[in-house]
Formats: structure tokens, sequence, C-alpha cells
């Protein structure tokens, strides 16, 4: 079976194409090449000032977090789902250039039935948590509160979800106007320990969770969790792989830990990056859904991005691969490969992002390089073939 059809089965897509469709008439707002949407500046009516504001969540992440929790009794799977869901917010808003401060506002919606209030009260806490330590960093978050529903008929376990916003000076904003021929890629790592993560991260983020679940977990969850699946999917497209969530791994972590990994946020380095070469930084991409042919959508006129040297990738996305028998080609467009952000800029100052980067203990490299095209391409060039995304 094709890994399409495999998704199309379990209700999911790699490129949203029908989302794309739906909001393509939208405004685009101030800078439509902007990586995420910039709006005037309804709140102070200050033209030299801009509003941003986002929403995003940790998706069928939560439902691994709560078959882990069932099964081992850790309470601490749902702080870190509480932190993806903080980080797809913040990481995104990182790529035009926000760093703070910001606002942000929780969304759970949880089967009253299954999710107890010690759950509700670990994802909550867990927040203000997170927000303390980003603060150590100099990345400020003002927690407003938020809702939490019981919705049992439309929710089978917990999702997870949350709204940031910020209002910041129109002359700071990074948008991908200004990638050009001749650029580099930095890519920074996702995976490895960072100086602000408590433990190894297997660079796993919260992008294509339905597929590692289901390619990657035994046959048996789906009996013993039925709730955990939608009843409507079939049975060759669920829990089909060779491993138990407590398996040993070749890293600290087990296979539910691993896939569990919290999302690595690079705001404390992205900081930095504007602190000392705001004037440099040509594009900053998310690689979250589309993984490494994200950037493909916000090129601003014909180019091509190379990257021919990206980073080794980490032994979960190899794991993926084998289990799932997935081709290289689709590996690179739904995971991020082990590096989840990428920074356009020029060769003088990938030096200094890359210190910066190691700074943090986070490994970054050049990656690849921009050049003129005839039409907009993103090429892979890796030790498992060459592939091109248009």
């Amino acid at each position: 079976m094709s890994d399409n059809n495999r998704y199309n089965l379990r209700g999911v897509s790699a490129q949203k194409e029908d989302v794309h469709k739906a909001v393509a008439k939208l405004d685009k707002g101030l800078f439509p090449n902007a990586f995420c949407k910039v709006y005037p500046d309804y709140w102070g009516n200050d033209p030299a000032y801009c509003n941003l504001m986002h929403a995003d969540g940790a998706g069928t992440k939560s439902i691994l977090a709560y078959l882990y929790w069932k099964e081992t009794g850790d309470m601490s799977v749902w702080q870190g789902i509480a932190i993806d869901s903080i980080v797809m917010n913040i990481d995104d808003l990182l790529c035009v250039g926000a760093t703070g401060p910001f606002t942000y506002s929780s969304t759970i919606g949880r089967n009253k039935h299954l999710i107890p209030g010690e759950v509700i009260s670990a994802l909550i806490n867990g927040t203000q948590a997170y927000f303390d330590k980003l603060k150590d960093y100099g990345i400020d978050v003002h927690f407003l509160g938020g809702e939490t529903a019981d919705v049992g008929d439309v929710v089978r376990t917990v999702i997870v979800d949350g709204t940031m916003g910020c209002r910041m000076e129109r002359s700071k904003l990074v948008t991908t106007e200004n990638m050009r021929a001749g650029d580099v890629v930095v890519s920074l790592a996702s995976y490895g320990q960072a100086t602000y993560e408590d433990e190894y991260n297997s660079g796993m983020g919260s992008n294509g969770l339905t597929s590692a679940r289901h390619e990657m977990l035994k046959k048996e969850y789906a009996k013993k969790y039925p709730e955990s699946v939608d009843p409507n999917l079939p049975d060759e497209v669920i829990y089909n792989g060779k491993y138990a969530v407590a398996d040993a791994t070749s890293t600290p972590l087990n296979v539910g830990k691993m896939i569990l990994s919290p999302t690595r946020t690079y705001a404390p380095v992205v900081l930095k990056v504007l602190q000392q070469h705001f004037d440099k930084i040509h594009g900053i991409i998310h690689c979250s859904g589309g993984g490494q042919s994200k950037c493909l959508h916000y090129l601003p006129a014909p180019l091509r991005v190379v990257k021919n040297n990206l980073l080794p990738i980490p032994p979960l996305f190899n794991m993926i691969q084998q289990s799932a028998g997935t081709e290289w080609k689709e590996m690179y467009q739904v995971f991020n490969m082990g590096q989840r952000l990428e920074i356009f800029t020029d060769k003088d100052t990938a030096a200094g992002i890359i210190e910066i980067a190691r700074s943090f203990n986070i490994d970054a490299q050049v990656s690849g390089y921009v050049e003129a095209a005839e039409k907009k391409e993103v090429v892979i060039e890796s030790e498992h073939g060459r592939f091109v995304y248009i």
C-alpha cells in the first residue's frame, strides 16, 4: 500500500491540500510572504506596530500520551503535551521575528470519562511551569487562562490546543521577501539535549504523529485502547508496528518517550540571533507540517533551495522509516528528519548563527543554498537519494 493511501485511509493528509484550498481566498495580511499572518495594529492603532495571533496544538500526540499514561502511570507525559502546544505556536511566531512578550490561552477538549481532573491539572500547571522556564531565557509569556470543555461526543480522549498573540514593531519583522539567490540555509538540530531541556530529545516535534504511532506500535494497543483509534479506520492501517511503548532503544528513551519527546523550542536561540544578526536574516522557516519541503511555500520568487548537507538523521526517524517502509522522499516531506528550524542568510552570518546555536548545545550547520531557477522548487540531496519538491 502506498504512503498516500495509508495517510488517506487514516483520515490525514501530509500536505493538507483541502485546508490550503479552503483559505486560498482569505486576506494574506500585511506581508503575504511572512511565515505567519501579520495584522495591522488593531489594539494600539499605531502604524509603526503590528499584531500577530497564532493557533496550533499538540495534535494526535495527545493520544499517545494517553496510551503511555494508561500503560505506565507516568503523569509527566502530560506536561510534555502542554509544551508541544506552546512550542507549535511560539516557534511559528519566531519565524516572523516575534520574541515576545506573548499572551497565551489554552483550549482543552476532553472526554471526562477517560481524562480525569489530575490530567487537566498536569496540563495547566505544566503550561505555567514551561513559561517560568522560558522567562529564565528572556522569553516572556503571559498565561491568560483558556477553556476546558467536556466534549465526549466529539473527542474520544483529549485534544490540547492553544492560541498565542503579541504586538511588535514592524521594523523588527522578519519576512521571507528577502530570500535571494546566494543565500545559504542554516539548519538547527531538533534532537540531542539543549541546555534548557531536562533530557535527551528525539527530535519528534508535533507533526506526523498519526503515522509514527500506527507504524511503530503493536496491534495489541488497538484492542486494549479502542478509544485511541477512529472506529471507522480499516484494520490494515491501525497499530501495525512491532514496538511496545516500554521497549528500549539506542537512545536514553524508550519507544514511547521517543515519540513523545516534547517539541523543542528555538526561542532562546532565535532571540540571540535576532539581537546580533537581525539585518542579515532573510527568512526563518519552522519545518513542521511539510518537513524539509516546508520552505517551498514561502519562496518570494522563482528560486531553488538545494539542501545537500543536512544534519545526520537521528534514530527515531530511521526507526519510523524501517517500521513503515515509507519512501524516503515522503519521509523528508512529512517529518523534520532531525532539523526543525532553518535560517536563510549570507555565508558570513551563518558562522555566527551556528556559534549561537551550539552555545545552547544545539547542533547546527550550513545545510544548503539558494539559487535562481525558472520555478520554485526544493531539492534534497541525501544519502538516500535526490528528491525534488515543486
